[in-house]
């Protein structure tokens, strides 16, 4: 099933002989996070039915889909903000690095240091720009000093990109910066914390142009360092950023794969009718 006409316009195609070489090796890599027969339930409404889904390490995974089919709903599974609703039940089993996120030994405080978040609206602190990026490691003993603190917040604004705009004026409240400045704040924040894996939900979707372009760019450069699961609505996005991409439709993950294949080779048809326009 070829649809090259619903193709992204800055997806490159290589040959397919490479791409399957390309799917082969992705296939051994080992995988940061598991999912497995993942069920959520709101109240007697059921959101997602048996999610099945492997998360490759120092990679980038999109969630792509039509509104309200369980993407964002999935990816707050992850590091358990779903606890924080009220009547929101999770069934089956995630794990990070073989342990069950949901286990009664596993501190949800604990594992959203390990698996971070960066929401769809920017949201700092009112505080300083220092004392957000500065709050978690603050909070989890991570800094014996104000010497190892200041190296920690340098280094979180260093990776997300903000320091060279931002060094001199540390002590202004991180509400004074732009929406993407602001958006890059929140990501040294989540980094500040030394996670494993980041979650971003639609994280350039209250952003202009320019800022969304420094927010992939920053995408691409964080995965040598970090697992990366990304929901987007922008197809072009996910082609760009992503290396594997998962189609959600009304509650279930239609098919996952390399992303070059599932925008010019989805093996199921509803997939090709979200990606060439046909719905959505």
């Amino acid at each position: 099933m070829s649809i090259k006409s619903g193709i992204p316009g800055q997806l490159k195609l290589r040959p397919r002989a490479d791409r399957q070489t390309d799917r082969a090796a992705a296939a051994a890599l080992p995988a940061k996070m598991t999912a497995r027969g993942v069920k959520v339930f709101y109240g007697a409404k059921q959101a997602l039915k048996g999610i099945d889904l492997d998360i490759q390490e120092n990679r980038v995974l999109a969630l792509i889909g039509p509104s309200g089919c369980g993407k964002s709903t999935f990816l707050r599974c992850l590091n358990r903000m779903n606890d924080t609703i009220e009547g929101c039940r999770v069934e089956g089993r995630i794990a990070l690095d073989g342990e069950d996120v949901y286990g009664k030994a596993v501190d949800a405080v604990q594992l959203r240091a390990r698996v971070g978040m960066v929401f769809q609206k920017p949201n700092p602190f009112p505080k300083s720009i220092y004392d957000n990026v500065a709050y978690g490691p603050r909070i989890h003993g991570l800094a014996s000093g104000r010497d190892e603190l200041d190296e920690v917040v340098q280094t979180s604004l260093k990776r997300a990109g903000l320091w060279a705009e931002v060094k001199d004026r540390l002590r202004e409240p991180g509400t004074s910066l732009s929406g993407g400045q602001q958006q890059r704040l929140c990501i040294a924040r989540a980094i500040a914390v030394s996670p494993e894996v980041i979650l971003m939900d639609e994280p350039c979707s209250a952003l202009d142009p320019i800022a969304t372009a420094h927010i992939e760019e920053l995408i691409d450069e964080l995965r040598a360092n970090y697992t990366i699961v990304i929901v987007t609505h922008n197809m072009q996005q996910a082609a760009r950023v992503s290396q594997r991409t998962a189609f959600f439709h009304l509650g279930e993950m239609v098919e996952c794969d390399d992303t070059e294949e599932i925008f010019t080779n989805p093996r199921d048809e509803r997939t090709q009718g979200y990606i060439t326009g046909r719905y959505g």
